[in-house]
């Protein structure tokens, strides 16, 4: 009888060991496939804060702007005109600028700025091969001489002169390369078109409008 009763608390022992195992076995399993689940996720949001990364680098970093070209301010140092001839001949000093919003150098080759009264030109002036740094502006200051020689025959240049204002364009045109990440360049083309008006009886510019 002894026998049977040690038998059988040892069969019980030996299932309570099985189920403990059991146990164990389902937590491991519980656990790893929690940490792969964790794994996975932590994988998911990596890939898409490098999405977002690299679309906010794509739309902008790498996004290449047309650099702008403008005339800075204009002082005049000499200004003779004669409504009766009609003629006038001027000398100022500007400022040419280069406005690059890049993350990335502009280098322009050298170009012409071409200065008119009613398209035809009364001067020129030559911009030098130069660089406009990342995010910045380039500024060369040059001397632009004027004429009305080529103004043979206008008819309205007498009238304009009478009033006390003449009115000039500008034109120009530059063309180089945005240069980002020292291995992509992007060919751009900065424009310019202006207009200035010039008061005759102060001999300074009234307005400068480019665009």
């Amino acid at each position: 009888m002894a026998e049977k009763i040690k038998q059988a608390v040892a069969s019980v022992k030996g299932y309570t060991r099985k189920d403990e195992e059991s146990a164990t076995s389902q937590t491991d399993a519980e656990l790893k496939r929690q940490k792969r689940i964790k794994l996975f996720t932590y994988i998911g949001i990596f890939l898409v804060f490098q999405i977002i990364v690299m679309t906010v680098f794509g739309l902008t970093v790498m996004k290449v702007k047309t650099p702008k070209l403008k005339l800075g301010d204009i002082s005049i140092t000499n200004l003779n005109a004669a409504a009766s001839t009609p003629s006038f001949d001027t000398t100022f000093n500007t400022q040419i600028r280069v406005k690059n919003t890049n993350w990335g150098p502009y280098k322009f080759d050298e170009g012409i700025i071409t200065f008119m009264y009613q398209g035809v030109p009364v001067g020129t002036v030559s911009v030098p091969k130069s660089k406009a740094g990342m995010r910045s502006t380039k500024k060369i200051n040059m001397e632009v001489s004027l004429n009305s020689d080529a103004l043979t025959g206008s008819s309205t240049l007498g009238n304009e002169l009478s009033s006390g204002v003449l009115t000039l364009t500008s034109q120009a045109k530059l063309t180089g390369k945005v240069e980002l990440m020292l291995i992509m360049k992007k060919k751009k083309t900065a424009t310019m078109d202006c207009t200035m008006a010039i008061d005759l009886s102060t001999k300074t510019v009234q307005s400068l409008q480019c665009k």
